[in-house]
């Protein structure tokens, strides 16, 4: 049974939120074992604010960079049909060579940091044609300035934006914005049992 994706409960927990939606999007509930989600919590939040408290800055990307090596080695081990992979820099970015791309067709999930006033972090859980289908964990009714945001309220168990990809690609400081290419960060994470490859479909292909 696979559970909603949630949003943050602080100003602070976007990361962790987004880290476990999208293990909640790939996994059934009964799948998912608690010390997943121990760890994430235990390791995320790890950033101190400008008054010296410990969280206040969210989750750093050193933080992140270990839990996405943790969960491929905890997938390795055969705790969980997992696979996990961290991108940063240029390797960040869509397009038909795009790993980003790539792993949104084949049924991934990415965990990836933008822009939404400060650095936050999303779940990107499709691609459809120019669209990404987003779940941001910081709730927010709309409507944005942007017409190319679209808000969703019927896919709770997926998305609740539909962005343009072009947006995203954006190199300055606009919402959405995945920023300068050097400073670029994605999680990528797969349930090996449902991730598609060409011998599982021709449409992988397309």
């Amino acid at each position: 049974m696979k559970t909603p994706l949630r949003y943050q409960i602080s100003e602070y927990d976007c990361g962790p939120t987004a880290f476990l939606n999208a293990v909640s999007f790939l996994f059934e509930r009964e799948q998912i074992p608690p010390e997943l989600i121990r760890n994430v919590m235990l390791y995320s939040l790890d950033s101190y604010g400008t008054d010296g408290v410990s969280g206040k800055n969210g989750t750093s990307r050193t933080a992140m960079m270990f839990l996405s090596h943790w969960l491929d080695g905890f997938g390795g081990v055969g705790r969980l049909p997992v696979s996990s992979r961290y991108l940063s820099g240029s390797a960040v970015r869509f397009g038909a060579a795009g790993e980003l791309t790539d792993a949104l067709r084949r049924g991934g999930a990415a965990v990836v940091r933008l822009m939404l006033d400060v650095e936050h972090y999303v779940t990107l859980t499709g691609i459809e044609g120019d669209d990404l289908l987003m779940f941001d964990p910081y709730f927010y009714e709309g409507p944005f300035d942007d017409p190319g945001i679209r808000t969703v309220t019927d896919r709770p168990y997926s998305y609740n934006r539909i962005v343009p990809v072009s947006l995203l690609e954006r190199e300055d400081s606009a919402l959405y914005a995945l920023g300068r290419r050097d400073d670029r960060e994605a999680v990528l994470i797969f349930n090996e049992d449902t991730k598609l490859t060409p011998e599982k479909s021709i449409e992988y292909f397309i």
